[in-house]
């Protein structure tokens, strides 16, 4: 029988944070990469603005 982890999310300020992934562009070969990274919601638009 599966557990529902759904209920479990629910708990300890989850909903607090989300995912930000970032298109990065490699200054040597000119390819792109992605930066993935949980950050607290407030947090999310300083992420974004950085270098």
């Amino acid at each position: 029988m599966a557990k529902k982890v759904v209920a479990s999310m629910g708990k300890g300020g989850a909903k607090d944070f989300t995912k930000v992934i970032k298109m990065i562009k490699s200054p040597k070969t000119g390819a792109y990469s992605f930066r993935e990274e949980v950050v607290p919601k407030d947090l999310a638009n300083a992420f974004l603005a950085k270098k």
